[in-house]
């Protein structure tokens, strides 16, 4: 008879593992604090912020509201404070809190920073509107990223590519848009792009047991350097095959014209609204129908799921072409949905702040969606920022999104658990 015994726990392991769970406490209660002396404090006694939150268009006006600048800045940052002091509670009782906490810390710090950015500008207003207007709308590519990524490891297979089908993906559609001459055939042509990616991750990663993260580096380089290529040797010779082509916007008639709600929500091009339907089936698919059954089958324990009759191997290959296709249609955005023309490394490492995204959202699209939205907002905080003449150094507005992306990620939200079989080929 065997008997299994559990691998004794080093003293080194245990340290290690105390770290880990006091980084994210310990880093919310440092940005906390400077929130709090910064910003709160610095907005000044006599200062007033002035917020705007409707359009002249809408069905009816909303005044602008008017905040004293200190006592609001500084309310928000005793917000992010009391989040840090349960998030120190949560780590001495060994809970986890959900996903929540780090947006809403994050929400209520960038709030403040609002507040004291707008502190005594007079005839300058921070538009909450348009605000999120952008949030939501630089949140596309991180939205379609990291359902990509999330369709893939749900399936037990790690796409580190995002980025190189995000890039290929906007190369394709503005290559296509371009000679068709139709922004809407650049739209389709997208989806093609990264799942011809995809189809590649798969290949290696799953017919040929290529360790999967190296594989999806090696992708993104690949695709880099072919899409430079083709940039300088096809495009640049032939300014007609690289348009500015637009999709246009398609404003939904009534709703967009609620305050608000209607242009952060209804006023967008057909690409957002993509963005909705996808996210609403996929997570409907994956949690609420046999299919996804068998998907999370073959992500968590793949030789039960064999056993079954489930195809493990051709369902990866499947989810990987499928989670490509939907990372490529999310880089349409860079090109005909953004009206740009394609340019070298257009994507600027969106690719891997999707897969931050998936992480935090916890493999779930609706988590995702969430997730993706808080990274757009702080990107769209850069750009209100910049317009407000904001005194912070445009290189620390720059680095504001990824700054983001590395607090939400690193411990705020206790551990994440990936699939148990992600990463692991499947050998019969």
């Amino acid at each position: 008879m065997t008997t299994l015994v559990d691998a004794p726990v080093t003293p080194a392991a245990d340290d290690a593992s105390a770290r880990r769970r006091w980084a994210g406490p310990i880093g919310l209660g440092l940005i906390g604090l400077v929130s709090f002396i910064f910003f709160g404090i610095g907005s000044g006694g006599g200062n007033e912020t002035t917020f705007s939150v409707a359009r002249q268009s809408d069905f009816f006006t909303i005044p602008t509201l008017t905040v004293p600048s200190q006592l609001t800045a500084t309310a928000l940052s005793v917000i992010a404070l009391a989040l840090a002091g349960l998030a120190v509670w949560a780590t001495l009782q060994r809970r986890t809190l959900g996903w929540w906490l780090p947006v809403v810390f994050t929400i209520a710090v960038m709030g403040s920073l609002l507040t004291w950015a707008g502190a005594g500008r007079e005839g300058t207003n921070v538009q909450i509107t348009g605000l999120l207007t952008s949030a939501i709308v630089l949140s596309i590519p991180l939205v379609f990223g990291a359902l990509s990524g999330t369709l893939c490891e749900r399936s037990g297979v790690i796409n580190i590519a995002i980025e190189g089908q995000l890039l290929f993906g906007a190369f394709l559609a503005a290559l296509v848009a371009s000679a068709t001459g139709n922004a809407y055939a650049g739209l389709v042509a997208a989806p093609l792009a990264g799942a011809l990616v995809g189809a590649l991750l798969a290949i290696f990663a799953v017919k040929y047991w290529v360790d999967q993260i190296v594989v999806g580096v090696v992708l993104n380089v690949l695709v880099i350097g072919l899409t430079s290529f083709l940039f300088g040797s096809l495009m640049r010779d032939n300014p007609n095959l690289n348009q500015s082509m637009s999709l246009g916007r398609l404003p939904v008639p009534v709703l967009s014209e609620i305050p608000i709600i209607g242009p952060v929500l209804f006023n967008h091009n057909a690409l957002v609204y993509i963005m909705y339907v996808t996210v609403i089936v996929l997570h409907i698919m994956l949690f609420k129908s046999r299919w996804g059954l068998r998907v999370r089958a073959v992500g968590e324990h793949p030789k039960a799921a064999d056993t079954v009759g489930i195809k493990v191997n051709r369902t990866r290959v499947r989810n990987v072409i499928l989670g490509g296709a939907i990372a490529g249609l999310g880089g349409a955005f860079f090109t005909v949905a953004a009206g740009l023309a394609f340019g070298k490394e257009m994507t600027a490492g969106k690719g891997f702040i999707a897969l931050a995204a998936m992480i935090l959202g916890r493999w779930s699209p609706k988590g995702a969606l969430l997730a993706a939205l808080l990274f757009g907002f702080a990107d769209a905080l850069r750009l209100q920022l910049g317009i407000m003449g904001s005194p912070i150094p445009s290189q620390f507005l720059g680095m504001l999104p990824y700054l983001a992306t590395i607090f939400a990620v690193a411990g705020l939200v206790g551990f994440a658990k990936p699939p148990a079989a992600e990463g692991k080929p499947y050998k019969k």
